[in-house]
Order: C-alpha cells, then structure tokens, then sequence
C-alpha cells in the first residue's frame, strides 16, 4: 500500500478524535463519549484504506460501524465523514448502476438510528449518500472521458504512424519498381535482336532491385534518410539508366539536401518514370541558406490531374517541414514545385 493511501485514513481518524470531546460537550442529549466511541471512528475511517479495493463490501461495512455510532447515542461527527469517503469511492469505482446496488442499502442501514428517535434527519441522512455518490460518479465520467480522448489520441498517432509508413515503403518500393519495369521491357523487347542491351538491361534491374531492398530495409528499421549532395546525382543517375533522359541543373552551392527534399525528388521522378508518356525530365535544385528548392517538369498531355498516393505523401510530408508542395499540368508539361525548409 502506498503512503498517500494512507493519509486519509490517518486525517479522518485524527479529526475524529480531536472534535470527539468538543462534541460530546456540545451536546447535552447524546449518550456520553466512551471507549466505544472512538473505536468505532477508528474502525470507520480504517475502512476507506479497502474502498479500492473492495468498495461494495467497504461501504456496507461502513455503513454499518456508522449505524452502530448513531445507534448507540454518540454525537453526529467526523464519523459520516469516513463513511461518505467510502461512498464516495464506491461511485468513483463502480458503473452507476452497480454503485446504486451498493449504496442503496448502505443508505438503509445508515439510518436505522432515525427509527428509534425521529425522522426528521432523513435529509441530513439521504444527503450523506447523495452528495458523495453524485461527486463519484461525474469523477469517474470524467476519468472515463479523459481515457476515451487518449485512447482516441493513440488510434491516431498509430494511423499517421501507419500511414507515414505505408507512403514510405510506398516510395522505395515505387521507385524501384518502376525502374525495374522499365528495364524488364527493354530487356523483352532487345533479347533477340540486341542481346547485349538486354544483358545491361537485367544489370540494371539488379542494381536497382539491390538498390530498393536496401532502402526498404533502412525505412522498416526507422532509419532517418541523411542525404549527401552526391545522393541527388546518383539519382538522376539511376533514372537515366531506367531509360529517362533527365536533365539536372544545380543553382547554388551543393550541400546535403534535407531527407524530406530528397524524398520528394526521388517520388516526382518515379512517377516520370511510371507515367510519362515523353521519357523525359528537367530537375532543378535550387541551393539556399535556410531551405532548398526543387522543380521536377517533363512534358505531358494531360490538362489536368488527380493526387495519387506518391503526391498526397509528398505534399505531407513537405507541409510537416514546414515547406510548400504544388503539382501543376499546364502548357503541355506536368511540373512539381516544392520549398522545403533546412
């Protein structure tokens, strides 16, 4: 048992026993003050230490030792004080309903004692069941929003988590994929007029299979992307050899672009080489103090488009950078425009 759950036992016990005698001179028609007295208020407030435990049985025993109090003759005190903590903690602890089971005969017993002399305190009576049961139960309902709200929280945390994970297989595995399609097609159409071409073509899907596989497994295992400036050239370099012709302008002084600026590069290419018609595509990497950025066009025929899941991830993952993603088809060419801050 922890410390703290033992201090409001100790606090009703000793508040018991001091007012004790100053009720006992207070009042000139209660029973005098004995040794029974304050054992009962000792028993009581010892109970409360149960009320997690076991709160139905705890407030009946409480009930109980407090009836016995009241019965007896000794003076209205810090007693229902120990009882009302323990209906109190049979609400906090319990649905309604099974608190109501519970607390309902605890009321019963409780006042027993108004039968042998009034019923003028069944007020004072009912409202040392009321008022606690009513403060236990909107602190649970209040526990229990709170736990909804971050179970709530978590599902939501874990779905962007699945889905940041889902856009970032979907890029390496996208990426190469599609760079082994290509290369598979070249070498279908050359293997009997041009074997040679279809040689360096399966050299090719090899790389970049080995290539992919290894960028699979650095995302699975949550390793974060540091790219170097050369990572930009061998990129284009890898597309080109997929049978794009790209054509890559460097403005500023090359340095290691951010993981997210990368990314969005290695997407934007993927989806020329998936999607475009014209095997071409003009990258543009503009170098500055406080972000990077990239402009990745080839011609198209389309007038207009629709996000897929490669965009949607880049434009996600931009905007958590702090960055700016657009994806326009105008005059004949589809462009992707993105400033990613550093």
């Amino acid at each position: 048992m922890r410390a703290r759950d033992l201090a409001v036992p100790v606090a009703l016990v000793a508040a018991g026993l001091a007012t004790l005698p100053v009720l006992d001179d207070l009042s000139a028609t209660d029973r005098p003050v004995d040794g029974l007295a304050p054992a009962l208020i000792i028993v009581t407030a010892t109970l409360t230490m149960l009320r997690r435990r076991w709160p139905g049985p705890t407030v009946l025993a409480a009930a109980g030792t407090t009836s016995a109090y009241l019965i007896i003759g000794f003076p209205y005190g810090p007693i229902l004080l120990s009882f009302a903590v323990c209906v109190y903690g049979v609400a906090r602890a319990r649905p309604v309903r099974t608190a109501a089971a519970w607390s309902v005969p605890a009321l019963v017993v409780l006042l027993l004692h108004l039968f042998q002399d009034s019923l003028s305190g069944l007020a004072p009576g009912i409202a040392w069941v009321v008022v606690p049961f009513t403060i236990g139960v909107a602190r649970r309902q209040v526990a229990d929003a709170q736990a909804r709200e971050r179970a709530e929280a978590e599902r939501h945390i874990a779905d962007a988590e699945r889905l940041r994970v889902a856009h970032e297989v979907h890029d390496v595995v996208g990426h190469g994929l599609a760079a082994i399609q290509m290369q598979a097609d070249i070498a279908l159409h050359l293997r009997d007029t041009r074997p040679e071409m279809a040689v360096e073509a399966l050299t090719a899907i090899s790389a970049a299979s080995s290539e992919a596989l290894n960028e699979l497994r650095a995302t699975l295992a949550g390793l974060a992307d540091t790219p170097n400036p050369a990572q930009a050239e061998e990129l284009c370099a890898r597309v080109r050899r997929a049978g794009v012709d790209v054509d890559l302008v460097v403005d500023g002084e090359p340095v290691p672009l951010p993981a997210t600026a990368y990314r969005v590069l290695r997407e934007a290419l993927t989806n020329v080489v998936k999607h475009a018609a014209d095997p071409r595509a003009r990258v543009t990497i503009e170098h500055r103090p406080d972000s990077v950025g990239l402009h990745v066009s080839n011609p198209a025929r389309i007038t207009g488009h629709v996000d897929g899941f490669g965009l949607t991830g880049m434009r996600r993952r931009v905007e958590q950078a702090g960055g700016t993603l657009t994806a326009e088809a105008e005059a004949g060419t589809f462009a992707v425009h993105a400033v990613i801050p550093r």
